[in-house]
């Protein structure tokens, strides 16, 4: 993999600069400015800088831009840096096209590894759906499903070494109800059913029933309703390109010997006191807003109890970064669960909790309802047959993952331009169609790229080299929703490309071998994007 040599080079001259002018060390950020205006990219440290130092933001940053300009005319820089504009504190840095140029040779010769940051990885577990095994996967399952998936596909680009896992919460009150359930089912079989109030209602508990009754089995209702939705969860994931490297049982985790030696542990370092027949853990001492009960009256254990045992599991195989996806209902449980964390000795930042909000269903434009008490719901199987894979995954992560998403089935399945995964891929396959008629050899290091001097191969190449910014994005912000938008870009920037400008049977050779190769760095790209979201490369459509 090739380093972005400008994006180090310049970190390390700013953080520089920062150290000799304002005697601080602060980390820098780089954004992506949505107008051309503003330049390629742009950083906002200049902002940070008079926040700590109480300084006029537009001061710092001409101070910052002077030193600047001085450092890079010293210095190589000056062939890939046109400009430096101070934009009410933010710093904008344009590139020369020369500086393009390169980059589309380096996409040519290194492929999809063709630039990136300075990133230091770390052994990393993403735990995510980890849906109760008590009835099919729901639409909100499905999302955190991947959410979760494209998240691993980029931290293990970037070289993160990943573990997927899953945790199967298989005791407690709803593992409970679900074996009355099928138990009732079961006996209404035989015209004695007497259903219990907290019961699950859906069809898929008379499944499990008649499968019990087939094989004459009349006890363990809970135990095999478990593993017989497990089997279904699994085979559910694997149809929506969902794996996991390790799934792991509640059960087996917070056996009485576990719950001991947490008690054990906790008590030795202070943090554990008796109040009102129950056993508390002093979860104030790490910023929590109160403290948290592990023991109940009745002996029984806590939501709580089982987290801190199973984290305190994770870190235990060696994982230095821990990232959980949620649902929005967990959202109050992640003081105290950081406040556990800390206790174990680890930095509560070693522990990034993900949350990923619902989903909303339409159908020739009427919300589909969503009711898991009354098993009115649609699950990941019937959005499966209904719109295919593909348009599921993209679908699923085409809104930020802390905002609702509104899913409409009829433009998922629709083969039209406004459906962004048709939109996509018919750019994919148009380029495949192309680089199929044309007996043109590139060669990256023979090629006149300033011939590529129309507006629209410019945009195309701009938007190519985004890439890597992109892809580190979604390890910053643990979220993959900027490669849906990203993609479209490039798809869009491919379309008016390929539109406006002759490629094939161009008079002009060397011109024509340069469009090739632009072509060929656009299918790189979309391959790689496409790939990291799990969606398929069609060669024709």
């Amino acid at each position: 993999m090739r380093e972005n040599n400008l994006n180090i080079k310049l970190e390390n001259l700013i953080q520089k600069i920062v150290k000799e002018l304002f005697f601080l060390e602060i980390p820098l950020e780089w954004q992506l400015p949505k107008e051309e205006k503003f330049g390629d990219i742009s950083t906002n440290i200049a902002l940070k800088i008079s926040s700590l130092k109480k300084l006029e933001p537009y001061k710092v940053a001409d101070l910052m831009i002077e030193r600047l300009n001085k450092e890079i005319q010293r210095s190589l820089l000056k062939e890939d840096i046109q400009q430096i504009r101070n934009d009410s504190g933010f710093i904008n840095f344009f590139f020369t096209p020369q500086y393009y140029y390169k980059k589309l040779r380096d996409i040519l010769i290194y492929k999809d590894k063709f630039m990136r940051f300075k990133i230091k990885p770390k052994k990393v577990l993403i735990e995510f759906v980890s849906a109760n095994p008590t009835g099919p996967l729901s639409v909100a399952h499905a999302r955190q499903a991947v959410v979760g998936d494209v998240l691993a596909n980029v931290l293990e680009d970037l070289g993160f070494k990943v573990k997927r896992e899953y945790y199967i919460n298989d005791e407690g009150a709803r593992i409970d109800a679900l074996g009355r359930s099928v138990e009732a089912r079961f006996k209404g079989l035989e015209g004695k059913e007497e259903f219990p109030a907290d019961g699950y209602l859906g069809e898929y508990i008379y499944d499990i029933a008649k499968e019990m009754k087939e094989r004459k089995i009349q006890n363990n209702f809970a135990n095999y309703a478990v593993r017989y939705l497990l089997k279904d969860i699994k085979n559910d994931l694997k149809n929506f390109g969902v794996r996991f490297d390790s799934w792991v049982s509640q059960k087996v985790l917070t056996k009485k010997r576990c719950i001991q030696k947490l008690i054990s542990y906790f008590t030795k370092k202070g943090l554990i006191y008796e109040k009102e027949g129950a056993i508390w853990f002093k979860s104030t001492a790490f910023s929590d807003d109160k403290d948290r009960v592990i023991i109940k009256k009745d002996g029984s254990y806590t939501y709580l109890t089982a987290d801190i045992i199973y984290h305190h599991y994770k870190y235990k195989r060696g994982f230095g970064w821990l990232i959980n996806l949620w649902g929005p209902d967990h959202h109050g449980y992640i003081g105290r669960l950081k406040a556990a964390v800390e206790a174990m000795g680890k930095k509560a930042e070693s522990l990034s909790i993900v949350i990923v909000q619902l989903v909303t269903l339409y159908k020739e434009g009427k919300v589909l309802p969503m009711s898991t008490r009354k098993a009115q719901y649609i699950t990941l199987k019937e959005v499966l047959e209904e719109v295919g894979k593909d348009a599921s995954r993209f679908f699923f992560i085409m809104r930020r993952t802390n905002s609702h998403l509104d899913f409409d089935l009829d433009l998922a399945k629709a083969k039209v331009n406004q459906n962004p995964v048709y939109y996509i891929q018919y750019a994919y396959a148009r380029i495949c169609g192309i680089l199929r008629k044309t007996d043109i050899k590139i060669k990256p290091s023979k090629l006149k790229y300033s011939l590529l001097k129309e507006k629209e191969e410019l945009e195309l190449i701009k938007v190519l080299v985004e890439f890597p910014y992109q892809e580190f994005f979604v390890f910053k912000n643990l979220d993959p929703y900027n490669l849906t938008v990203y993609l479209q870009r490039l798809a869009s920037a491919f379309h008016k490309f390929y539109d406006t400008q002759r490629v094939l049977n161009n008079i002009d050779k060397e011109l024509s071998s340069c469009r090739i190769a632009l072509v060929e760095a656009t299918r790189i790209i979309l391959d790689k994007g496409l790939r990291l979201l799990g969606i398929s490369r069609p060669q024709s459509m």
